[in-house]
Formats: C-alpha cells, sequence, structure tokens
C-alpha cells in the first residue's frame, strides 16, 4: 500500500519543473498543473514548459562568482533543468546560455517522460490548504490565482500589522523583454566580435558608438512615445531589470554605465574603445537570432524600430521580436514563509520560483529544486532540512524569509547575501574564492546527511549531475 501523498504543483515553468523532477526521482507522485495553452499569458509564446519569458541567459559560469556558486551547488544536487541547460547551450562567452525554444522543448519532453508525473492542461483557481501543494505559478500568475494567494495570505495566520503582506494591488511589479534581431539582417561590416577584456572567446557581437552617434540615439529614444499606460509613473520597476528609457532619463551617461557600458570591448579594427557598445547574445544553436542585451523596453513598436536602427549594424535589421513589459507577481515572503519554503500559516503550501520573491531563471530553478525536495520530504513522513546559511542556496532561501518586510524586494543571488568570513579578506577576488570554498564544504556535509535521508529511497538517483 502507498502511504506516500501525492505533491501537487501548480505551474510548469522553470521551478515548477524542476520541483516536479525532484519529487518524481524520490519515487513521489506528482500532479503538475499548467494552465497553458488553454489559457496564455502576455509574455509567453508557446505551450512549452520552463519557457524563458525575457534573456536566455543563465549568468556567469566563471568561478568563484555568485552565480557559478549557486550553479555548482545545484549541480552536485542533481538539477535537471540545470542539464538540460547545459545540453542546449550556446556560445556567450564566460555566461551559460542556451537555445531557448531548444531548452523548452526537452524539458517538456523530459518532464513528460516520467512516469510519475501526471500532467494537467488546466488553469487553478483555487488552493486546498491541506493538500500538499507547491504554487509555482511565476511572474506571470493570472488574477484568479493571485486573488486565491492573498486569501491565504490573510487567513488561518496571526500576522502582525508590522508583518502583513502585501494587498493584492501591491502583489507585482513590471518587468520587461529584450528585442530579438535576425542574424542576417545585422550589417557585420559595421559591428565586431569581441569578449570583454579579451577574456574568453569572443561569441558576442559588440555595435560600436561614437559621441555623435550615441548622443543621437540617446535624444531619439528620451523622445520616443512608449506604451499607453495608467498610472504610468506608478509603475513598479524591478532596478535590476529597467527599461532602457528608464535608464536613460537619469542622465545622459546612465546607459554608457549600464547596458551600453564599452569598458573592456577593444575593437579590433581600431584597436580603441567606443565611446558606447550595444552588445548582441546569440539566441539559439542556429545561431540564426541575436537578442540585445540588456534592451528590454516599454516602447511602441513603431518607435523602437526608428530608435534601434539607429544603433551601427542595426539600421536595416529585421526584428522577431520587440522589447515588450509585463507584469511580475510575487509575494512578500518573509512575512509568509518559513525557510522551508512552507507557509507558516499553511504548512503543507508551498512557494518557489519568482513568485516567491528571487529575481533570475537560476534562482527560480534553484528555489524549485529546494521546494520539490522539501515536498518529498513531507510526502514520505520526513522533515525538510534548510540548506546551511553559508552556501548560495541557503543564503537565497534566507534573504527571501527574513529579509526586512516593508522593504522586500525581490534578488538575484550575490555576495552580499552571504554571511561574512569571520576573517576579513581585503582583496576581493580573494575573498569570494574563500566564501565559495566554505560555502560547499558547508553545502557537500548538509547534502550528505540529509538531502536522501528525508523519505523514500529515490528512483534513479545518483550523485554528480549524470541522468
Amino acid at each position: 500500500m502507498d502511504l506516500h501523498k501525492k505533491v501537487r504543483i501548480v505551474g510548469a515553468g522553470l521551478a515548477g519543473s524542476e520541483a516536479a523532477w525532484q519529487c518524481a526521482r524520490r519515487g513521489v507522485a506528482v500532479e503538475l498543473f499548467e494552465m497553458r495553452p488553454a489559457r496564455t499569458t502576455p509574455a509567453h509564446q508557446t505551450q512549452d514548459f520552463a519557457e524563458l519569458v525575457c534573456s536566455n541567459s543563465l549568468k556567469s559560469e566563471s568561478e568563484h562568482t555568485a552565480p557559478w556558486l549557486l550553479k555548482e551547488e545545484m549541480r552536485r544536487s542533481g538539477s535537471r533543468l540545470l542539464e538540460i541547460a547545459r545540453e542546449t547551450a550556446v556560445p556567450a562567452g564566460h555566461a551559460l546560455a542556451v537555445d531557448r525554444a531548444e531548452f523548452s522543448r526537452k524539458v517538456t519532453e523530459a518532464i513528460s517522460a516520467e512516469p510519475l508525473i501526471t500532467i494537467r492542461r488546466e488553469e487553478v483557481t483555487e488552493i486546498d490548504p491541506e493538500q500538499l501543494t507547491v504554487i509555482a505559478t511565476g511572474p506571470l500568475t493570472s488574477d484568479a490565482l493571485s486573488q486565491e494567494i492573498v486569501r491565504l495570505s490573510t487567513s488561518g495566520g496571526d500576522l502582525s500589522p508590522s508583518t502583513a503582506p502585501l494587498p493584492h494591488s501591491s502583489l507585482f511589479f513590471y518587468d520587461s523583454i529584450s528585442p530579438i534581431v535576425e542574424a542576417d539582417s545585422i550589417d557585420m561590416s559595421k559591428v565586431y566580435l569581441a569578449a570583454r577584456y579579451d577574456k574568453g572567446s569572443a561569441d558576442y557581437i559588440n555595435c560600436p558608438m561614437s559621441k555623435d552617434e550615441y548622443d543621437r540615439f540617446y535624444d531619439a529614444l528620451l523622445a520616443a512615445q512608449s506604451v499607453d499606460q495608467k498610472d504610468w509613473e506608478n509603475l513598479n520597476y524591478f532596478e535590476s531589470c529597467l527599461p532602457i528609457e528608464e535608464i536613460a532619463r537619469r542622465g545622459r551617461d546612465t546607459l554608457r554605465f549600464g547596458p551600453m557600458k564599452p569598458v573592456g570591448l577593444k575593437d579590433p579594427r581600431t584597436g580603441r574603445i567606443p565611446y558606447a557598445a550595444v552588445q548582441l547574445r546569440q539566441e539559439n544553436l542556429r545561431a540564426d537570432s541575436y537578442n540585445l542585451v540588456g534592451f528590454q523596453n516599454h516602447l511602441k513598436f513603431g518607435e523602437q524600430a526608428h530608435v534601434l536602427s539607429l544603433i551601427p549594424g542595426l539600421e536595416n535589421a529585421r526584428f522577431l521580436r520587440y522589447g515588450q513589459i509585463h507584469r511580475n507577481t510575487y509575494i512578500n515572503s518573509p512575512s509568509l514563509l518559513n525557510k522551508t519554503l512552507t507557509m507558516k500559516a499553511h504548512p503543507e503550501v508551498m512557494f518557489a520560483g519568482q513568485i516567491c520573491g528571487v529575481e533570475g531563471y537560476v534562482e527560480s530553478i534553484a528555489t524549485g529544486m529546494m521546494a520539490g525536495m522539501n515536498a518529498a520530504a513531507l510526502a514520505t513522513g520526513g522533515e525538510p532540512v534548510p540548506p546551511p546559511r553559508a552556501t548560495a542556496l541557503g543564503s537565497l532561501i534566507h534573504y527571501i524569509t527574513a529579509a526586512e518586510s516593508r522593504t522586500f524586494q525581490p534578488a538575484n543571488i550575490t555576495f552580499d547575501l552571504l554571511p561574512a568570513l569571520e576573517t576579513r579578506v581585503r582583496d576581493r577576488k580573494e575573498r569570494h574564492r574563500q566564501q565559495c570554498e566554505l560555502a560547499l564544504r558547508e553545502f557537500d556535509e548538509w547534502h550528505h546527511r540529509h538531502v536522501w535521508q528525508t523519505g523514500a529511497a529515490p528512483t534513479g538517483a545518483r550523485s554528480g549531475s549524470k541522468r
């Protein structure tokens, strides 16, 4: 007789797909709900799982960086989506970037092939607090489910006013999407391939600008019309993903110190660093499309066509997708969640992914991985044990569950989230190296003691990252 509980996972994005995989490999049955294609969103374009909406980059693979550390911990825990990311990687210098269509296709294929995962293509609008559930509906959670989350957040608990959850009208901020251009429409005579500071392979196309070209682009950008939006002045953007026009409004040189930073991008044809530069990153394995790095915006499409054509090399570019804006839903996790990602008021309900207050693809997969492990432990009568504070995973979860609730905003993984070393190290690189070594030591000890001891023996379990 099977005494295990079935886990219900709502949302088959990055976090939900990883959570489902982690449960299944531990012998726990899963019902995975995905509302697409029955109901779509303003940003998604396919019905595949784990669709990457904004960029195609999973950040740095340089050793002893914070994104590398988080991915290394995930590799050691057997993250399936991270494996698929490597299988579908495209050239991107020191970053891990993927062919987004192939990535989503392979995730859908892998999850659909799991016999313990039952896929339900339907929208979920109600959550049973007595049913073991992972809510991983991501940044585009439907209005109906958002209202249900608010209901759960304000019922059954003893929340003081200082820790009260955000009201429904404040349950989101705004995020933006970068444009994508056809490769064969780029004028290669005006651009050059280079890696910043000549480190790694020259995988980025760089569009150099003189001061006059930059000034002309900047003036046109400020004059361009944005998409109509009520209460435009009150839009709440995530600070690390601002639209380029918002950055530009902060000063004439802000773009040159942001997405158009030329530092380290010497033009091999002139031997000089340009006044400003726009970088294009390969979008897929065929290398027939590129995205404009950091060029998310909320301009009308006609305005984008005009402004972006002022970039050297893109005068006659054909755009496969223009920049867009979308709502990004998240909860006030510090007031609502425990360190196991379970709700304080409803311990059978968990959150993972961007909706729980992390920002970024890798961070979403990471919390999905932890939610899946924790849900499997609960389903099999085990007790979830959070990763140590010194690890990247532990620090990320510590932030979203222990930050100041009144000023809480989503966060990427950075060394600022990790605890300081006991002994002060002035050299930044050496300090980061020591933090990474400490994190991995503590991670390995935690992983060995707890990950496979919280419930039933895994199906097809293995150490390392090979399936």
